[in-house]
């Protein structure tokens, strides 16, 4: 007999709806645990990587709550961005009606799946009851000169007529049109979040709960660098090149140096020279390759030369410039010292274009005494050489003594660089929040006032995704008046990037319909911080970054009174077929839906926590699903004979399932817990059991397979619901194994007794068995040709 999952699903999921079971309200006599999934950008479908990632949120929301946690499940959709954009030029529709839509088929997909959402805290970023709060935050950055304009490079597309991300540049080509990209500078908005970045670094030691590899990622995007900015003489010429390196011990073997293709010299480096034009063919092919690309480690990295010379200021040594595109703007001052024999991409660089390298540290036990001996840059400690006056020093002790000695010579300046840059937030785009800024001839650069807020978007935008931004397009929205002069102004027509959206989302959350502010101070005050934080390694920079700078920013503005966001962070891993990301293009995509169909929504969910750990990668196996499925079937055969066997070691059983579980679950080790349950549930059919043992294992399995759970607990007389029930409890007593005496024959004849456990498996038995010094004894070395067992009374070894 198989249950009916889809009676039972569509049953149960109307009645949750219905009862606003998951609803969660400020309740300040019980303990709160507000747990967060990554709110999802609404593609209509969701696919495996939202059931994985959702799943594992759900399972961990209904277990708190069943531990009596007063628990806060929303969910909401980042709702703006170019992806809608393009797909309303495609479909031949508006982008607010496409992610409508979206938004509307995503709700019932994951509705179907079960989840425990308070569906009444959902948010949209596009609706500008929320992104009013935007632009109230932007104001407010804005008063206090965090938010401001300046000129910078963008990718350009001429026939389009509009500004591309990095990724929307294929090839160097624009990826609608493949017209070659161009660099062009526009006046952009930014924000100074290079303000919070001591606090930025500092806080990440309070992040006890994150993943040390999340981290690491935010510690070197910050990238606080201590060293010195030495300055390189221009040959023939009064101007310097400051070069920033944290090596300063490795400065005697510095032999070039390299300048990023975007550096403010290069132009008038290669100017004249016979390099020239092949640098400037260089320089426009690199300005259509992303920065990541640029910085990969895994990449052939590519120059040219100038044909121009600086001096090294400590041995007046004339050394050729290059420039190349590892070396970026963003960092340090755009150009390096290469010391080839010190750094392994240095010396891959100057090995392709056969340039000079000098050894300048040495380890004592190594012989190698030419740069030309080495097959690798030598990166580890040792003494100088070849350093002047500071030979023989230990290479830390170098470093100091000679970046105090540039320093006293005038030769560089001790210096701490970071790589964080200030956050770009304009969009030349129609999908996003517009910018609460007027531009009036007479006052300038004028904020919208607070009580005009929120500035919508126009609904009538012509929409093409070419020449420039549609907001510039629409006179009634661009034409306004300037509120301090009352005379003709223009607005702003750039609108914020999404990541403005998804930095705050989670506080909104909190109190999703309060209109004084983007959040109810008391709520927050009893919400936050976000308990559990789930969602992928790709957000563990700068979404993580942003919502950690925003954080930072209400406390300063005295509305919440905690640094950190999120308590404990979990980032799940990708879901592959055949050892590959699902993907469309690949044509490996796995539909939920049918799934879902064929064989429910908990067998799905079953078998994505039962596959892998959260955080390794899940490999698809359509036979693991139907395993899944095979198992609730027979946990639902459970109530067709229950009975009180009065066997003690059931109840044994229970308990010792009831501690693994618990502690698997606080764990997120979901897989051994299924595993643990799927033990007792074989117990059961062994042993029998009655109803209040099977009303724990179903209490066990609801986080899990909540439809299933709650129809076999109405089965079983109960009036509530399963989730109004408490977590059970194990019986330290009950953990203690009993203990039976075995009798060991060797071909039927009585050789030895040996204590074991009553459940003792036959496997762990046999080991057991052979290992006992009499029966080895009689055995002499023979192996033995049967293994006859009759379960906690004896073993007779055939040999």
């Amino acid at each position: 007999m198989y249950y009916d999952f889809k009676e039972i699903e569509k049953k149960w999921q109307k009645k949750w709806l219905a009862t606003g079971a998951f609803r969660a309200s400020c309740d300040q006599k019980r303990k709160k645990y507000y747990l967060l999934e990554m709110f999802p950008y609404p593609s209509g479908k969701i696919h495996m990587g939202h059931v994985r990632n959702y799943t594992i949120g759900d399972v961990a929301s209904r277990f708190k709550s069943l531990e009596g946690y007063n628990v806060m499940h929303p969910m909401g959709f980042d709702a703006f961005g170019q992806p809608a954009e393009n797909a309303a030029i495609k479909n031949k529709t508006k982008p607010a009606d496409w992610t409508h839509k979206c938004i509307k088929e995503m709700e019932t997909e994951l509705k179907k799946m079960g989840f425990s959402y308070d569906w009444e805290r959902e948010i949209s970023t596009c609706d500008s009851d929320y992104y009013k709060w935007n632009q109230w935050i932007f104001l407010k950055m804005f008063e206090r000169k965090l938010a401001y304009k300046k000129a910078s490079q963008v990718n350009w597309c001429p026939s389009c007529q509009t500004t591309l991300a990095n990724e929307e540049v294929i090839e160097g080509g624009c990826w609608r049109c493949h017209t070659k990209v161009e660099q062009k500078e526009l006046e952009q908005w930014y924000l100074k979040i290079t303000e919070y970045k001591e606090r930025l670094l500092e806080d990440l030691d309070q992040l006890k709960n994150w993943p040390p590899r999340v981290l690491a990622m935010q510690n070197n995007w910050i990238g606080k660098s201590s060293g010195v900015d030495i300055y390189f003489r221009l040959k023939g010429s009064d101007k310097t090149i400051p070069v920033f390196t944290t090596r300063p011990d490795t400065i005697f073997g510095a032999t070039y140096i390299v300048l990023a293709p975007e550096h403010p010299l290069v132009k008038d480096l290669i100017k004249g020279n016979p390099q020239e034009n092949t640098a400037l063919e260089f320089i426009k092919k690199i300005s259509g390759i992303s920065k990541i690309v640029r910085s990969a480690s895994d990449v052939k990295k590519e120059g040219v030369f100038t044909g121009s010379f600086a001096v090294n200021p400590v041995n007046n040594e004339e050394v050729p410039i290059w420039i190349a595109d590892y070396v970026l703007m963003e960092y340090g001052t755009g150009a390096i010292m290469a010391v080839p024999t010190h750094d392994q991409r240095d010396f891959l660089f100057a090995k392709e274009h056969k340039l000079p390298m000098r050894i300048v540290i040495k380890p004592k036990d190594n012989p190698v005494n030419s740069a030309q001996e080495l097959t690798e840059a030598y990166e580890g400690q040792g003494v100088q050489v070849n350093s002047g006056k500071f030979d023989g020093l230990p290479n830390e002790e170098a470093k100091i003594k000679i970046a105090q000695w540039m320093e006293e010579q005038a030769f560089g300046k001790i210096k701490t660089h970071w790589r964080l840059r200030d956050w770009l937030i304009s969009r030349q785009r129609y999908w996003g929040t517009p910018i609460p800024i007027i531009y009036c001839p007479v006052c300038g650069v004028v904020p919208v006032p607070y009580q005009d807020l929120p500035v919508k978007l126009p609904a009538d935008a012509p929409f093409t995704g070419e020449g420039g931004s549609p907001l510039g397009k629409v006179k009634k929205f661009v034409e306004t008046k300037c509120p301090k002069c009352k005379k003709e102004a223009k607005r702003e027509t750039d609108t914020m990037a999404t990541f403005f959206d998804s930095s705050w989302y989670f506080l909104r959350f909190c109190s999703p319909g309060f209109d004084k502010a983007p959040f109810d101070v008391e709520e927050a005050r009893y919400w936050m911080v976000v308990d559990q934080y789930i969602g992928g390694i790709e957000h563990a920079i700068l979404h993580l970054l942003y919502s950690r700078f925003f954080t930072k920013f209400f406390q300063d503005l005295k509305m919440i009174d905690f640094t950190e966001p999120f308590d404990k962070l979990l980032t799940q891993g990708m879901v592959l077929k055949d050892g590959e990301v699902m993907s469309k293009s690949k044509g490996n995509i796995v539909d939920p839906d049918s799934m879902i169909k064929n064989y429910g929504a908990d067998s799905l969910r079953l078998f994505i926590l039962f596959a892998a750990p959260p955080e390794t990668e899940l490999e698809w196996d359509q036979r693991g699903l139907e395993g899944a499925f095979k198992f609730l079937n027979r946990v639902w055969r459970i109530q067709e004979n229950l009975k009180n066997t009065g066997d003690p070691e059931i109840l044994r059983s229970l308990h010792r399932t009831i501690k693994k579980v618990s502690e698997d679950f606080a764990g997120f080790k979901f897989n051994t817990a299924i595993a643990s349950l799927m033990e007792l549930t074989n117990s059961i059919y062994q042993l029998g059991c009655d109803k209040e043992i099977f009303s724990k294992l179903l209490i066990m399995l609801s986080p899990i397979a909540p439809h299933f759970c709650e129809e076999l607990w109405e089965i079983l007389g109960n009036k509530t619901s399963i989730f109004k029930s408490s977590w059970p409890k194990f019986d330290e007593k009950l953990l203690v194994e009993e203990k039976v005496e075995l009798v060991v024959q060797v071909n039927g004849k009585l050789r030895s007794k040996i204590q074991v456990g009553r459940d003792i498996t036959e496997d762990k038995l046999k080991e057991l068995v052979l290992k006992d010094e009499k029966v080895a004894s009689w055995l002499e070395g023979k192996s033995p040709k049967k293994f006859i067992v009759v379960p906690r009374k004896l073993v007779n070894i055939v040999i």
